[in-house]
């Protein structure tokens, strides 16, 4: 089929249809906004109907090779947003099915034809949807080529688009600010505030690492002003690559302000444009554009920080202010790696967080004044040896994790993620439950926007068994970053220790819709679900959780007491024993075997374990007062007796 008879032609399905001229899609003949990749993706789907499409073929197709991009979460979210488009679901789909682990394929009935102009006027009650059992067999092929031609339009068209709306921003920014200065603008003083992300102008996808460290570093730096609410990372990457109104974004978010904005590096140079909007006034308060070498980064975003401050009127006390006058440079090279660990940081998986300590350690080599690599580096290390990840030993993470946290506070005193950090291994290595609430209450202190200390003290709380405590601290990290994965699943987990098996299975559903490749929601549902007795349920649930960890300790430990309890001892016995042969390979805390042994009822061999593990001084205990998994032994005499070494100050899990 040649080029020039593709290009008169849409393609449809169901009541939705492909135009290939305009690279739209259109549901009932009115256009439906769908962002740049879920619609490449679309398009890639549409190529091969009814045929498995890999998810090495999607990266091939939407990434270049060197990409410096988290595929898998893109392509999940990507797929997630176009699902949502369409209506659609992963559960019971109309159109994407999902092959696991492989890929996806379109599995709705697609017809190719003749295009016709579309008519608007036409009421909606009239316009005649695509019979859904029309024959496939009787469209004609389509042309991979020209849906292909179609997306290198799209994208033509979006880049014009976006040039010139900056242009024109650019061009009445200061018609607004002359307004405003002049005396004749009512402009109201904004409390809170979204800093969306930064948009990557080099053209270069690998550069997009660069543009989010740009806004996490903007994000963190209007965070320490304690007069303002900022929203916090996770939540504003959400927006990344979506195209909605600002006004629908604050309403969403509950913010006053927007900013919004562009970053470009070019060679040793970096170029900031940002944007102000007040969304109650709809007024573009103020424009600029600031730029600097790479290494007098940290000067350019405090520039751009006390410029937003200023304009939304927050009232700065004299720490503020001193701490926007810092200028401090920084190594480029430094803060090249320093971005690139908070990359993998916050994909943390087993394997991200050791790319993510080894980019730490280079920025901490090229920089040794750099107090936030050094934060980065310990909050690695500390929850590296912990529980939910373990396959580090405490005996190695705990010292490099203290190291690190006392290095940076001795930089820079003033550091919320480093007192956090320190605070973190306090708790999770060395049982110091008083000296972590302090760390953390200090580091909440230090900056009332940072949403991980809340989290963390969140969690120390639930340990101790303080749930109303616990509860409150974690809602706070929520209102900060209502969209973090991690944040939605921590309140999962808590609900789970708590014995709220119910909510718990809610809000863990409810983050896994967020995104079904995150193990650790898996992981819990499946644990609340075997407390209830729900045992196909939970055992499907930590099969997901296996596969998606590629069979952690963790993970297989868990899978395997839940075969146990539903009677599947031979299965729970294979698993065991797949935990002792990984044993001789790598670390495996005995908290894990003792936990599949707790299931299998051979308490003396899960308590002789436990013991083990106290030696070890390994993370799980730190949950022992208020694990459900541990209850059929909670009243055996050497049980007590580690409870009463650990030394928590509450022991006693809440009643059933």
């Amino acid at each position: 089929m040649g080029t020039s008879t593709a290009s008169t032609r849409i393609i449809r399905f169901g009541v939705f249809e492909v135009d290939l001229i305009a690279a739209e899609l259109r549901k009932g003949g009115l256009r439906v906004k769908l962002p740049e990749q879920p619609f490449q993706i679309l398009t890639v789907l549409l190529e091969k109907p009814g045929e498995l499409v890999t998810r090495e073929e999607l990266r091939n197709r939407l990434w270049q090779s060197d990409t410096f991009v988290d595929f898998d979460h893109g392509v999940n979210n990507a797929v997630m947003r176009l699902r949502e488009v369409l209506g659609d679901s992963s559960d019971s789909p109309h159109f994407i099915e999902t092959v696991p682990r492989r890929g996806y394929r379109f599995i709705g009935h697609v017809d190719e034809s003749p295009w016709s102009a579309p008519t608007p006027q036409q009421p909606e009650s009239q316009k005649q949807a695509t019979p859904a059992t029309e024959d496939p067999a009787t469209a004609p092929a389509l042309s991979p080529s020209s849906i292909r031609q179609a997306v290198k339009r799209r994208r033509t068209l979006i880049v014009v688009g976006v040039v010139a709306i900056m242009l024109f921003v650019l061009a009445g920014a200061w018609r607004y600010r002359a307004t405003l200065t002049g005396g004749t603008g009512d402009v109201r003083q904004s409390t809170s505030v979204v800093v969306l992300p930064l948009e990557n102008l080099s053209g270069d996808q690998e550069q997009d690492y660069f543009a989010d460290g740009m806004t996490d570093d903007l994000i963190a730096n209007l965070a320490k002003i304690r007069s303002l609410r900022v929203i916090s990372r996770s939540t504003a990457m959400a927006y990344k690559h979506t195209h909605k109104p600002l006004s629908e974004i604050a309403r969403e978010l509950h913010v006053d302000a927007v900013v919004e904005g562009t970053v470009l590096r070019a060679g040793d140079r970096v170029r900031i444009t940002a944007e102000l909007v007040q969304v109650s006034t709809d007024r573009h308060l103020w424009a600029e554009t600031y730029e600097s070498q790479m290494g007098d980064v940290l000067a350019l975003q405090n520039r751009v920080s006390s410029a937003i401050v200023n304009e939304i009127r927050v009232n700065l006390s004299p720490q503020d202010r001193a701490r926007l006058a810092r200028n401090p440079a920084i190594a480029p090279e430094a803060y090249e790696n320093y971005l690139k660990g908070r990359f993998y940081w916050n994909r943390r998986t087993d394997e991200n967080l050791h790319r993510a300590i080894s980019y730490f350690e280079s920025a901490t080599k090229q920089d040794n004044q750099y107090a936030l690599a050094y934060a980065g580096l310990s909050d690695c290390y500390a929850v590296i040896g912990a529980s939910i990840f373990g396959t580090m030993p405490t005996g190695e993470a705990a010292p490099k994790a203290r190291q690190a946290a006392q290095r940076a506070l001795e930089i820079d005193p003033t550091l919320a993620e480093a007192e956090t950090a320190l605070a973190t291994v306090k708790f999770n290595y060395d049982w110091d439950w008083a000296g972590a609430e302090e760390g953390y209450q200090r580091a909440i202190q230090l900056n009332p926007n940072y949403a991980t200390a809340y989290q963390r003290y969140s969690l120390l709380l639930t340990a101790m068994g303080r749930f109303p405590e616990s509860f409150g601290q974690i809602n706070k990290a929520r209102e900060l970053d209502p969209l973090s994965f991690s944040i939605n699943f921590s309140l999962g987990w808590r609900l789970y220790l708590a014995r709220q098996y119910d909510r718990a299975i809610v809000q863990l559903r409810n983050t896994l819709e967020m995104d079904p490749s995150y193990e650790l929601p898996h992981l819990i549902l499946g644990q609340a679900y075997e407390e209830k007795g729900t045992f196909d349920l939970a055992i499907s649930e930590l099969r997901k959780a296996v596969d998606l960890s590629h069979g952690t300790p963790l993970m297989l430990s868990a899978l395997a007491h839940a075969y146990a309890r539903s009677g599947q001892r031979t299965e729970a016995q294979q698993l065991l024993t797949q935990l002792e042969t990984a044993s001789k390979q790598q670390y495996v805390s005995p908290y894990y075997p003792a936990i599949v042994y707790v299931g299998l009822g051979e308490k003396e061999k899960a308590l002789s374990l436990l013991e083990t593990a106290l030696t070890d001084r390994s993370n799980g205990l730190i949950f022992m007062a208020v694990e459900p998994e541990l209850d059929p032994i909670r009243s055996d005499p050497r049980f007590i007796a580690l409870e009463r070494k650990l030394r928590l100050p509450n022991s006693k899990p809440l009643s059933q």
